[in-house]
């Protein structure tokens, strides 16, 4: 049989039916990607390089459970059939990637970029997020990398792709993961991948999302005149430095060659730089303290969420919501808004025109940080003043200055320097003012 399947050719599937065979769409090291057409919907193929797969009977055996537990979210091109064996190899379905998503990569060369401000920090949210599922789901993905991710530039929709590589916790497929993105330990040859490693993955991952540049590539290896095995193993094994590390300068980003990283880096505020110093301080990465998990990643990336308005300029920055900031994109002074309070400050979110409201702000036990339940408006006949409209379906008890409740339903809005907090159902937003 020829390596590549012609159009026309059917491949009996293990449930009964075939895929037909319509176009080669692509080809990796492990195997060739179709477009194939099965009970007159369209999906995508990848079949297996024979010999590409270590042991094929237990990936076999893998995939097999990962189609009948099902996808842990619907941002993962899951496997959906599985082939039969044939040819001395096998392949699997998934849903085909829409046009309007782009590879992680296209990003990191410049092929691409993210619309707004808020579609990158979405993206990062949705990135966290699917990870944190899997994870619950009781998965390690064990290959994480840029080349796992589809992303819409103008929203920060993503799918997370190439999951036959998933396993369940405690499970090795003999997969190492891609150079660059695996953790010490696994670079080192110490143990395999795990939910423990993901978590650096992710970290890494992360970062390259928002400053579109290595967190672990900075003056040293710059300076080696040829990154050698015993050099590669030193800087993501041995010895890794992050290029922001506050107690060790040696691998800092070297102007013309880290331009990403130098110029992004300083726009975020300061307790997200702190994030990425935690979790990959030198003690995160040895294993001396836990890493970051995805919870804490979800968090810290709504908080960021939070900061983000449309300056008067027309582009995103993002505000203080301890004082005043300035925009990122022209430079002007942004006075403090008014900040809703949720959860005794573990969320603060900026009522400034345009920001949107979501069921973690209202509900003390969600994290839900997609279903939008309040949107901060101008006033179109007093452009001056703002208010809070209530999108969802439950009414909200607005406390006004002289502690008043005033009920606010559906579609209603509340003037938001005529109140002090919101009650809901389960918890209080305490509005706070400038002084």
């Amino acid at each position: 049989m020829a390596e590549y399947y012609p159009k026309g050719y059917k491949i009996p599937l293990a449930n009964g039916s075939y895929a037909e065979i319509i176009q080669k769409l692509g080809e990796g090291g492990q195997g060739v990607v179709y477009r194939v057409a099965i009970g007159g919907k369209e999906y995508a193929l990848k079949w297996y390089h024979k010999g590409a797969v270590q042991n094929p009977k237990k990936f076999y055996q893998n995939l097999e459970n990962n189609v009948n537990k099902g996808a842990p979210t619907k941002a993962f091109l899951w496997p959906l059939y599985l082939t039969q064996p044939a040819d001395g190899s096998f392949g699997y379905i998934m849903e085909l990637r829409p046009k309007n998503y782009r590879e992680f990569s296209d990003f990191l060369l410049a092929k691409a970029h993210f619309q707004s401000l808020s579609s990158a920090v979405n993206a990062a949210l949705n990135i966290t997020n699917g990870f944190r599922e899997l994870h619950r789901n009781g998965f390690s993905y064990q290959d994480l990398n840029d080349g796992n991710f589809f992303i819409d530039a103008e929203n920060g929709d993503v799918l997370i792709c190439d999951n036959d590589n998933v396993a369940p916790y405690g499970e090795s497929l003999g997969i190492a993961g891609k150079a660059r993105y695996m953790a010490p330990e696994v670079v080192r040859n110490l143990k395999r991948p795990d939910v423990m490693t993901d978590r650096f993955s992710l970290a890494v991952v992360l970062f390259r999302l928002l400053f579109l540049d290595h967190p672990l590539e900075g003056k040293r290896v710059v300076e080696a005149p040829c990154l050698t095995e015993e050099l590669e193993l030193k800087y993501y094994g041995k010895d890794p430095v992050f290029i922001y590390d506050p107690t060790d300068d040696s691998n800092r980003p070297v102007r013309g060659v880290h331009s990403n990283a130098i110029k992004f880096w300083p726009l975020y505020p300061q307790f997200i730089q702190n994030k990425f110093i935690t979790a990959l301080s030198k003690d995160a990465m040895t294993g001396k303290t836990t890493r970051m998990t995805d919870n804490d990643w979800q968090l810290a990336f709504t908080r960021l969420r939070d900061t983000i308005i449309t300056c008067p300029c027309g582009a995103e920055t993002f505000i203080n919501v301890a004082g005043d900031a300035s925009c990122i994109n022209c430079g002007r002074r942004i006075p403090k808004p008014p900040v809703l309070n949720c959860h005794n400050h573990k969320y603060g979110l900026a009522l400034f025109p345009g920001v949107k409201m979501y069921r973690c702000h209202i509900d003390k036990d969600s994290d839900d940080f997609t279903q939008v339940t309040g949107e901060v408006e101008r006033n179109p006949k007093n452009p001056a003043m703002w208010g809070l409209r209530n999108v969802s379906d439950i009414v909200w008890n607005a406390e006004t200055l002289d502690g008043t409740l005033k009920p606010i339903a559906k579609g209603q809005i509340v003037p938001i320097t005529a109140i002090k907090a919101i009650h809901f159902p389960n918890s209080i937003g305490i509005i706070e003012y400038s002084k």
